[in-house]
């Protein structure tokens, strides 16, 4: 029989630790962006580093570095920087434009809002930023309120919940790739599953949307002129993905393809590529630093029993898979909500995941799903998130009148919910 660990509480301080640093600052001065998360988990780390006098300060070293060069993270670091590459190279060439304006010109009259919130779904599932999403289609949904009697709010939410889409599937989203390390599946698989319990979701919400503001009209006079060819790079980098090549491959290829194209057609010339691969690299260093700090710090956490004691926890609440998948998606929700990044908070609660998940025989592509599904719903329903921020700051209102409009993320959390209830989808083991 195998033997339980007792764990201890007190190991898991530096995590509240952290929540509290970030929150605590945010609300005392009403910026929640006063605390950078880097500073926020360096302290943190100090703390945990202080912490447990009864090992030698050079083996809370060692531990903690260990934690942080484990290959998972290391990997996950370096497919960060290469995403940062491939998504800058490919807006700095034009890609971003094109396959907005493809969109657009491709929106029947009185479908506006609704095709707005389908060019989102695909420009974020391209770029796999939903941050990147917002800020560059942002100023296109305010224009479509100015221009229609639909209101700024739930136009800003709209673009928000199609960026969640994307920001929940794509190959290139830091998302998908933190619950995929995390959770030791393929990417591809995960997609699979995520895609069956998002897509009534995603269906429901443009349903929605056409009732909302069917009958609406635009004026088209303004012409959106786009290149196929600058759309191919994301193409690309979602077929591969979606075939099972290496993401490390998919990424080059589509750097090595938009800086090709954008030689060729003038967008930039040698000096302007490097420039663009430096920025998108510089772009990720700094989520790639935060991976590392934590990856360290839950090192840290486990050495020191925190990790046994919340599965202990775990266990004597959880009494089944169904149990256990709701623990994974309460984890997830909150380190979102005291973080209001969702990457980080899938790196934070991940390895936790994979423990219950192991525990009570969660499929690896599922405890991702859940992961990137719960982590979405948050932070495009948090009125303090950035993507929220960003939307609302384009249009010149509070954060807080999108939310009632945050059609999508509320059903992404719905259709997760639901899926866990009734143990949907239903998969086969795989070797």
């Amino acid at each position: 029989m195998k033997e339980t660990k007792k764990g201890n509480a007190w190991a898991l301080f530096p995590l509240l630790l952290f929540m509290l640093l970030f929150l605590g600052v945010g609300i005392i001065s009403g910026d929640f962006t006063t605390m950078p998360l880097n500073v926020a988990i360096t302290i943190t780390v100090i703390v945990a580093l202080l912490m447990n006098r009864k090992e030698k300060f050079a083996t809370k070293v060692e531990v903690f570095t260990k934690g942080a060069g484990h290959s998972n993270i290391i990997l996950m670091m370096l497919i960060f920087i290469l995403a940062g590459a491939f998504s800058t190279t490919t807006e700095k060439m034009g890609g971003v434009t094109s396959t907005v304006n493809l969109g657009l010109s491709l929106i029947p009259e009185n479908l506006i809002i609704v095709g707005l919130f389908i060019i989102c779904m695909f420009v974020s599932i391209s770029m796999g930023t939903s941050v990147g999403t917002v800020a560059a289609i942002a100023p296109v949904g305010f224009g479509f309120a100015q221009a229609t009697d639909v209101s700024a709010a739930l136009a800003m939410a709209t673009v928000v919940g199609g960026a969640m889409f994307g920001d929940n599937l794509s190959m290139i989203s830091d998302t998908t790739i933190a619950a995929v390390r995390t959770q030791h599946t393929k990417m591809k698989d995960k997609f699979k599953v995520n895609f069956r319990i998002v897509l009534p979701g995603a269906i429901l919400t443009i349903v929605v949307l056409f009732f909302l503001t069917n009958g609406i009209s635009m004026d088209h006079s303004k012409s959106y002129d786009f290149q196929l060819v600058k759309v191919i790079p994301y193409l690309l980098v979602l077929i591969l993905a979606l075939v099972g090549v290496n993401v490390i491959i998919v990424l080059i290829g589509g750097t090595v393809l938009s800086g090709i194209i954008g030689l060729i057609d003038g967008s930039f010339g040698w000096k302007g590529l490097l420039s663009a691969v430096s920025k998108g690299i510089i772009g990720m260093e700094d989520i790639a630093m935060i991976a590392l700090l934590i990856g360290g710090l839950v090192g840290l956490i486990q050495h020191n029993g925190g990790i046994d004691w919340l599965l202990n926890v775990v266990r004597g609440r959880v009494k089944s898979k169904r149990g256990a998948e709701i623990g994974i998606a309460s984890l997830v929700s909150v380190a979102d909500i005291a973080t209001a990044n969702n990457t980080i908070s899938i790196i934070m609660s991940g390895p936790l995941a994979k423990n219950i998940a192991d525990e009570y025989d969660v499929d690896p592509r599922k405890s991702a799903s859940i992961l990137d599904i719960f982590g979405g719903c948050f932070q495009g329903l948090l009125p303090y998130s950035p993507q929220v921020i960003s939307a609302a700051g384009v249009a010149g209102i509070s954060p807080f009148l999108l939310v009632p409009y945050s059609i999508y993320p509320i059903m992404l959390g719905v259709c997760g919910l639901i899926a866990i209830l009734i143990g949907y989808p239903k998969l086969k083991n795989k070797a």
